[in-house]
């Protein structure tokens, strides 16, 4: 792909949120505008400045905007980056980060070429107010898709209420999205359900999501044929056409774009986990994957399990590596024997810290994915054609399972929530359904798989909205000249 002609080079600021669900699909954004000729600078505080590495080695032209990390009582000295933290710190992190305002400012104010525009994680809301300041665009990037944002803009534009917040059984109707979604007030937003009017965290969140509706420009990693409907919402209830679907991102390279170097170190080489799905039957292993924030209570590791080991089909369980926080011996320990009786008959592989995900869900083996229903796993599940097992647990995944499973029809749900135990016998039942010949949702998913693909090749939907973003930004640059 070359640069296009007109205002190649216009100088564009990438602000990332520190989180790896969040981080990687703005880099892999960041990537095809350099690639289309773009200026860019990306925004990152020290401990977070090797996630870099794989862009940066592709293009050295990119340049770095690194600033200390502001510091918070709540927050440990040295944790900059979400996945080092459970989501009860997650308000102290968007209130550290709205620090950065004044270093974002004085840097741009004396920069020889300042950028023409910023592109910010949708927890950046605030920088709204900064691009405002500096009198240049800014341009929400979504890492969720369109259904849930759509619900997100929805709330906090009109702040809707229960008449018992107690209840949390109560339920909240979507009425004016297509297909008019109901949530359960338990799964809404823990932000949401939180707000108190004046209080100053809450305001300072509200103005966060409202900054996003103000903002100039839309970017999401969805696609055309996957969310049109929410597309089509969102920009009308935004009142302008300045949202681009542009993904699944990170196939927009093609399928082998980044198999392994997207996360951090696993306990379980690439090559072996190769070698041990070669020898699996196509469309027979399960990837059980619950991403890089969820924490499971051994409650919950005995009931996924036992449900594994009823079901009688191979499997790959990535297992997250339990932060300091954690009361050790609560959280992720695996029944006593189990993981040696899965080796001894090579039933199973069990990965301890981060996976190879879209390496594995690419391999012609895996047929089913065991998910938290985060989005960044849906699209990678999606276009690798993988069908899915659905236990939604937090945030907009509630609203992503809806999606799977009433709408597109490609998974099962077999748990809600993130207390939740699931029932073995229940789950070893979806498990073995997903990986038989006859399973409908199989053929459901090639569909959508081959979707994304058009989507993404010349000429395609996402492919196109690419060219138009980087073409709207470029003449940014021509007006500043």
């Amino acid at each position: 792909m070359t640069a296009l002609d007109s205002g190649a080079g216009a100088h564009v600021l990438v602000f990332p949120f520190p989180s790896q669900g969040h981080m990687i699909p703005l880099l892999d954004l960041t990537h095809q505008l350099a690639t289309r000729g773009l200026s860019i600078t990306v925004l990152v505080t020290p401990q977070n400045l090797s996630l870099l590495n794989p862009l940066l080695s592709k293009h050295p032209s990119i340049r770095t905007l690194v600033l200390p990390f502001p510091p918070h009582p709540s927050i440990p000295a040295g944790v900059e980056n979400s996945k080092d933290l459970s989501g009860k710190y997650f308000g102290a992190m968007l209130i550290t980060l709205g620090e950065l305002y004044n270093p974002i400012v004085d840097w741009f104010r004396t920069h020889p070429s300042p950028p023409v525009a910023i592109i910010s994680d949708m927890f950046l809301g605030w920088t709204q107010q900064l691009a405002c300041e500096l009198g240049i665009h800014r341009v929400v990037f979504s890492p969720s898709g369109a259904m849930s944002l759509s619900a997100m803009y929805s709330l906090w534009r009109d702040l809707p209420k229960i008449e018992d917040p107690t209840n949390l059984k109560a339920t909240i109707c979507f009425s004016k999205m297509p297909n008019s979604p109901v949530l359960a007030w338990w799964q809404v937003s823990g932000l949401y359900r939180r707000y108190i009017e004046r209080a100053p965290f809450s305001e300072f969140t509200k103005d966060i999501f409202r900054g996003n509706i103000a903002s100039w420009g839309l970017v999401i990693n969805s696609f055309t044929e996957l969310e049109g409907d929410y597309l089509d919402y969102l920009a009308n209830e935004l009142g302008h056409d300045r949202v681009w679907d542009v993904g699944p991102l990170h196939f927009l390279d093609g399928e082998k774009s980044g198999l392994m170097d997207r996360g951090g170190p696993s306990s379980v080489s690439a090559d072996d986990i190769l070698t041990w799905l070669d020898t699996c039957g196509d469309n027979k292993v399960v990837y059980a994957c619950f991403g890089s924030q969820a924490v499971l209570n051994n409650r919950q590791m005995e009931g996924l399990a036992l449900g594994l080991e009823k079901s009688g089909a191979r499997f790959i369980w990535s297992i997250k590596e339990p932060t300091n926080e954690h009361v050790e011996g609560d959280h992720w320990a695996l029944p006593p024997g189990f993981e040696d009786r899965v080796a001894g008959t090579g039933r199973g592989l069990i990965i301890r810290g981060w996976s190879p995900q879209v390496m594995i869900l690419s391999h012609r083996a895996v047929g089913a994915f065991l998910t938290h229903c985060g989005w960044n796993s849906i699209l990678e599940g999606l276009v690798a054609g993988v069908s899915m097992l659905a236990w939604p647990m937090a945030a907009d995944q509630f609203l992503n399972s809806i999606l799977l499973v009433n709408e597109l029809k490609v998974a099962v749900k077999v748990c809600e929530g993130a207390e939740s135990v699931p029932d073995s016998t229940e789950l070893a039942r979806a498990v073995t359904l997903s990986v038989s010949e006859n399973w409908a949702a199989r053929e459901r998913v090639t569909e959508l798989r081959r979707a994304a693909v058009e989507a993404i090749k010349p000429g395609g939907s996402s492919a196109k909205n690419l060219d138009a973003l980087v073409k709207h930004l470029s003449e940014f640059n021509l007006q500043e000249k």
